[in-house]
């Protein structure tokens, strides 16, 4: 603390604003953990769930108990698109007694892949800070070590005295600058890379369900 105070105006800046980037990153890695966590959780029982019931109507009912889950969400799209191309089915054969051909599976695809979209950018939010954070805290704390140090030299020149005690407390103070920067830098790259190994997973399995729905609505499809 006594190296952050008798640092100069400058550093004391670079300082406030790596602290700023600091407590904002570990804010989004807890609230990151806290969301991935549950969607990964409510995703893997959801499946579960899906393969047990098989039949749409049944899942839908009991979808309030995986609020968490991007397949919910995927799969609540997709059967809100169904149930309209199954209407629009029901009346092109009410009143021209033909057949709906695979152009309503291609509907509830696109409706999949709509919901895919954005659930993956509602996980990935805040996740550009973290790699922000990472790539550029270094070099700001740098920056505050190469004015400390600057600092230090010129009080050097103006008491022409280059021992030891009167350089060492500056370029201390201007040293504290890397060090938090590095401290705001680390936890951010570690986070980042975790989480969008996490979100690249849920992607994955995200696009897996999809092509299930869409199987089982194709299928259905063409049995009419």
């Amino acid at each position: 603390m006594e190296l952050i105070l008798g640092a100069g105006p400058v550093v004391k800046l670079v300082l406030l604003v790596l602290v700023y980037f600091s407590v904002v990153s570990w804010a989004i890695i807890f609230l990151k953990f806290r969301v991935i966590h549950r969607a990964t959780r409510d995703s893997e029982k959801f499946l579960d769930f899906f393969w047990a019931k098989k039949r749409f109507d049944l899942i839908g009912e009991g979808l309030k108990d995986y609020p968490y889950s991007p397949l919910v969400v995927l799969f609540r799209e997709g059967y809100k698109e169904l149930i309209k191309v199954q209407g629009r089915r029901s009346g092109e054969q009410e009143h021209k007694g033909v057949s709906a051909d695979l152009g309503g599976a291609e509907n509830v695809g696109r409706a999949l892949r709509r919901a895919t979209t954005l659930e993956i950018h509602r996980l990935e939010k805040f996740l550009t800070f973290l790699a922000t954070t990472g790539s550029t805290a270094p070099f700001i704390g740098l920056f505050g070590t190469v004015w400390g140090i600057m600092d230090a030299f010129h009080g050097i020149g103006k008491t022409g005295s280059a021992s030891l005690a009167v350089v060492a407390p500056g370029i201390s103070e201007a040293l504290v600058a890397t060090a938090i920067g590095l401290v705001a830098a680390i936890p951010a790259v570690v986070a980042y890379n975790h989480f969008v190994n996490k979100v690249n997973v849920l992607s994955g399995e995200m696009d897996n369900f999809s092509q299930e729905f869409l199987n089982i609505v194709e299928r259905s499809v063409r049995r009419g």
